[in-house]
């Protein structure tokens, strides 16, 4: 398809994790129009990442990205396939609908969530960020990447069996409202996240603090797609400055959790009005875990369990999206 499409491609293939990392952070992408990676979410968080360590990352960052899918969970590519009005797909289909969109090469902005960890990390995210069940199916499940996007499926029967809760503090700045005017940073220092206070201090007298401290999963997603076959967030946009966070209380039965995981392949979730099911968007939000249990991840790859806190960063990026 790219042939015909007479699209030049110049192919890097990485050979350890963090190697597209250091090549975008250090090599001259000038002679590139696009940055294409085939992989699964997770290459694709390296290359953020990498590209917004550099000094020029406001100039690279109007380079379109193309996500080409050749992971387990594809849940970006599911997402833009979606926001194209394509139908369903997956696998083979899946791929070539996005290599289709790679050809026609229209681009969009894209958002960006920040990430701070207590350790002091910051991270740039574009998918979503996880703490509890839905993570633990995410890692647990590695062992059984050969099988595809049915890895994600024995991993949740296996932590169904499980089922574990997690405890500590919640905490979000809800959506609307007047945003704060951004500062002014200096030349090359990465957009201010003008939405937090320090982790060490208690979170805005105008946020909403959760009452309850224990939950099965916490998961803050700014994408549709949580996997090809999960439509998590529905209503989710390329750049809705919105992060759409949902958590599940303590209690939900094993019966319940399933069926909501069921009704989430066809975006219908919601609709069952689970009282554990809790979802509102949000801005910013905070999430502060009473021990270091559970595990956290973001765009897929595993993070320390520490208290973190993020915001979403409007038309940070762009990305190939059929329209």
């Amino acid at each position: 398809m790219l042939a015909e499409a007479d699209i030049a491609t110049t192919v890097f293939i990485t050979e350890r994790p963090h190697h597209a990392h250091e090549k975008v952070r250090d090599e001259d992408l000038s002679q590139w129009d696009t940055l294409v990676v085939m992989s699964g979410d997770g290459l694709l968080f390296e290359v953020v990442n990498g590209l917004m360590e550099r000094p020029d990352w406001k100039e690279i960052m109007k380079k379109p990205l193309c996500i080409l899918p050749g992971g387990s969970g594809n849940a970006l590519a599911a997402s833009i396939n979606h926001y194209a009005g394509n139908d369903h797909v997956a696998k083979k289909k899946l791929l070539l609908n996005c290599t289709f969109i790679l050809c026609k090469g229209l681009h969009t902005q894209m958002d960006l969530a920040s990430l701070s960890t207590a350790s002091g990390k910051r991270l740039f995210s574009f998918l979503g960020f996880g703490w509890g069940f839905i993570s633990d199916v995410d890692i647990d499940s590695e062992k059984y990447r050969r099988l595809g996007n049915a890895r994600f499926t024995l991993g949740t029967l296996q932590c169904l069996a499980k089922l574990r809760v997690y405890q500590g503090r919640l905490s979000y700045l809800p959506a609307g409202g007047a945003v704060p005017p951004a500062g002014t940073e200096a030349p090359g220092a990465l957009p201010a996240d003008s939405l937090l206070v320090p982790l060490s201090q208690p979170v805005p007298a105008h946020w909403t603090v959760v009452p309850e401290e224990e939950f099965v999963t916490v998961y803050a997603i700014y994408q549709s797609h949580l996997s090809t076959n999960l439509l998590m967030a529905p209503a989710a946009q390329l750049h809705d400055g919105c992060i759409h966070l949902f958590y599940l209380r303590a209690g939900i039965s094993r019966v319940a959790l399933l069926k909501i995981f069921l009704a989430m392949a066809r975006g219908t979730h919601l609709d069952l009005n689970c009282p554990h099911l809790c979802y509102v968007p949000v801005r910013a939000f905070r999430l502060e875990p009473r021990a270091a249990t559970g595990i956290m991840t973001v765009d897929g790859e595993a993070l320390a369990c520490e208290p973190i806190q993020g915001q979403i960063h409007s038309r940070l990026c762009r990305v190939l999206s059929g329209s």
